[in-house]
């Protein structure tokens, strides 16, 4: 197994690396970076716990390998508040208790964050549709919607 060296922007910071050809996004982020906002779940991709956003779209890291994101602008859970203040959507989930164990709540936030940033206004079933793919067993989903709802009408 060799090794590669690879650059991208995690969290608006660049980061350079040399990582082994299995190493995956998610392993890269949790056990070289230290963000362990971002949860591994199933490792196969099933649950959505390992969501971050790269380039602008959600990926489930446990399915990415790190070599696949070089060059890739990543954004984690650690990144979405930004100069100290929380995201419009943390602010929510916050306040309509989108989140109980939390678990899931990372993955959920940045998917939630990526069709927010697509679709400013969605309704409830894009909402829903955006969630495919996340499990939480703790809330039913109808505080996560109400939450991602929230932010979509406090501007995003």
């Amino acid at each position: 197994m060799g090794t590669h060296r690879i650059t991208l922007t995690v969290n608006r910071v660049q980061e350079v690396a040399e990582v082994p050809s299995n190493l995956t996004l998610l392993d890269f982020l949790r056990e070289r970076l230290a963000l362990t906002g971002t949860k591994n779940g199933c490792s196969t991709g099933e649950c959505g716990a390992c969501t971050v956003m790269m380039n602008g779209e959600p990926v489930n890291s446990c399915l990415v390998l790190a070599v696949e994101a070089d060059g890739a602008e990543i954004l984690t859970i650690e990144g979405l508040a930004h100069d100290g203040q929380l995201d419009t959507l943390q602010k929510a989930f916050i306040e309509l208790t989108g989140t109980q164990c939390g678990f899931c709540a990372p993955g959920i936030l940045i998917s939630a964050r990526a069709l927010l940033n697509r679709n400013p206004h969605p309704s409830e079933a894009e909402i829903r549709d955006a969630l495919r793919g996340h499990l939480c067993r703790c809330t039913g989903y109808v505080r996560i919607v109400e939450s991602i709802q929230a932010a979509a009408k406090a501007g995003g």
